[in-house]
């Protein structure tokens, strides 16, 4: 009997999906490694983490201690290869530089398959601004990964650096601002499809449109404006949206805990919509829980207690 439940515990440990997440580790702000990890465990996958990078905290802070570990990736990535790590999935997120790009170029090149699920998610910038990181050679790495990636989820600011660069993107940024409503969308929409289309993407996920809707306040003939956060979705030619009320400011770490239900999700077999929903779910109770603490933006959301919604996903 005893013998026949080890079997089953150990076969379910083979069976257990593994996702391969490379990116940095903050010790505070709830970002990159440690919100991916919990999340992806808690939806039944286990998370390999492979640091690019371990810091104090994360660098929205005022002042933070980083250490580079580019240089210790092919040490890991050695044994790893001994053991025959073969990864179900791979998402990457942020990274400081082209090195740390190459890195994960040469991941893909030894432990990618036709079957593993690749999400990349393209930080580069935010709000119709690159950070201080950008530079068009990091850049030119970023379209390598994602001509490689079955999904991406980058922002609006970051789709476009994608498609264009630094200039073009905050004269195209500056112009989509300058729309209302639906005509901003609309435009937003047809930048989604040109990524699908030029990266063969099997879907591009835009993140964090604000949109203003109008809705039927509380007293009848009267409207009320209400600001949304949508999130666009083009799946093998099929557009789609998703929106959210939006509460507070922009915190740390939301877009890494976005991308990190869809990985889990899709390897699972979840499919897009259900993972974006489950996802913009989740993070709409855990802006809400961090706007009533009082929390600072910089100290991220408060997802902890809502980990449990995650699992519930069969």
């Amino acid at each position: 009997m005893i013998k026949g439940i080890a079997a089953n515990i150990f076969a379910g440990v083979i069976d257990l999906k593994k996702i391969a997440v490379i990116q940095d580790l903050s010790g505070l702000g709830k970002c990159s490694l440690t919100a991916a990890i919990p999340v992806i465990s808690v939806m039944g996958v286990q998370a390999v983490p492979l640091p690019t990078a371990v810091l104090s905290n994360q660098t929205g802070y005022p002042s933070y201690y980083a250490c580079d570990y580019t240089d210790h990736m092919e040490k890991v990535m050695d044994e790893w290869e001994k053991l025959g790590f073969a990864p179900d999935g791979i998402y990457t997120g942020f990274l400081a530089d082209e090195k740390q790009a190459d890195k994960i170029l040469d991941f893909f090149r030894r432990f990618r398959s036709p079957e593993t699920m690749v999400l990349v998610d393209p930080v580069m910038g935010d709000n119709g601004s690159a950070y201080g990181i950008y530079t068009e050679g990091l850049r030119e790495k970023m379209l390598q990964l994602v001509s490689c990636a079955q999904v991406i989820t980058p922002n609006l600011t970051e789709a476009l650096l994608l498609l264009d660069g630094k200039s073009e993107m905050e004269k195209r940024y500056a112009s989509l601002m300058a729309l209302a409503g639906e005509k901003r969308l609309e435009q937003i929409g047809k930048i989604g499809e040109e990524l699908a289309e030029r990266f063969h993407l099997q879907a591009a996920v835009i993140t964090g449109i604000e949109y203003e809707k109008e809705t039927q306040a509380v007293k009848a003939g009267t409207e009320e404006v209400q600001t949304q956060m949508g999130n666009l979705v083009v799946e093998n030619g099929v557009l789609s949206w998703y929106f959210a009320r939006k509460e507070g400011s922009s915190y740390s770490g939301t877009g890494d805990l976005f991308a990190s239900i869809l990985s889990a999700g899709l390897v699972r077999g979840m499919s897009m919509m259900d993972c974006v929903k489950l996802a913009v779910d989740f993070l709409s109770k855990a802006i809400s829980e961090t706007v009533k603490e009082g929390t600072d933006r910089n100290d991220g959301v408060c997802f902890e207690k809502y980990l449990g919604e995650l699992c519930k996903k069969k």
